[in-house]
């Protein structure tokens, strides 16, 4: 299999910062806030492997880095330390080494980003299908009806009513808000997409939706994808490996099976029996 993203070490610190930071916080301390000096360690040394096609889920409570390592791999925030290297096309690219220019480039054509909140990846000034060509526009010279026709093509795919895709998004559920940021996410064929928390708030029916259609963009098109969740539910069924954490470390990893049928952790042992 080949290997799309490899993380080592990566390490996110809110606030000054002191000697005493990773040595007093954990899940053995029960806090990610440093006695010392009050930073807050939101991510400690999370490395891992993705390879093409592959789901990754990443579990844990609210609070547990989860979302902060995909929003540093996003370049929505500047890590602490640590590497990530993204391989493309015999290629490859040491993330936080990369300029402005070249970061919008991968967020805008290798990259797809689905935030818990619309608010952050659409554009609520501008319609259903004005959010998608925005990001077709980023990439490509396209004339206006191929990109009529590629939004149209994609709200169809997400199951959002293509007579609707010159509505704002602000006139519409959230779960359909989801399926245009999945649209905008996916106008590119990005190999390697990013799921933050995609179907908090939703309805039972909706989520299932948004679930099956994950799975079969998954399936269609090979796209790897990392998803957060404190969901078990949503684990089992899209990821086949899953990185448990708490406190912003990794306290399990492995196959997901593995982990929901046989957790090892205390923690993770508490997570699984709290969702029977």
């Amino acid at each position: 299999m080949d290997k799309i993203l490899e993380v080592r070490n990566l390490t996110q610190l809110f606030g000054k910062g002191c000697k005493h930071c990773f040595s007093s916080t954990g899940p053995e301390f029960e806090t990610n806030i440093c006695p010392h000096c009050g930073s807050i360690v939101a991510v400690h040394d999370l490395s891992f492997d993705l390879h093409r096609g592959e789901i990754l889920g990443i579990m844990g409570e609210s609070g547990s880095g989860k979302s902060t390592a995909v929003k540093c791999l996003y370049f929505d925030q500047e890590p602490y330390s640590g590497t990530a290297t993204y391989f493309s096309d015999d290629q490859q690219y040491n993330l936080f080494n990369l300029n402005a220019a070249q970061r919008r480039k991968m967020r805008n054509h290798n990259f797809g980003m689905v935030y818990q909140n619309p608010n952050l990846g659409l554009n609520f000034d501008i319609s259903a299908g004005g959010n998608i060509a925005e990001r077709l526009l980023m990439n490509q010279v396209m004339n206006y009806a191929d990109i009529r026709e590629r939004a149209r093509e994609l709200l169809a795919r997400t199951e959002v009513l293509t007579e609707r895709m010159d509505e704002l998004p602000r006139n519409f559920s959230g779960g359909m808000q989801q399926r245009v940021q999945i649209s905008k996410a996916l106008a590119t064929n990005p190999p390697l997409l990013f799921l933050d928390e995609v179907t908090t708030g939703l309805d039972l029916s909706v989520q299932a939706k948004i679930l099956d259609l994950i799975l079969e963009i998954q399936t269609e098109l090979n796209t790897a994808m990392i998803v957060v969740t404190h969901d078990l539910g949503v684990i089992r069924l899209l990821a086949g490996r899953t990185l448990v954490m708490k406190y912003g470390r990794v306290i399990e990893s492995g196959l997901t099976d593995q982990i929901l049928e046989d957790p090892q952790h205390a923690y993770t042992q508490q997570l699984v029996a709290s969702a029977l």
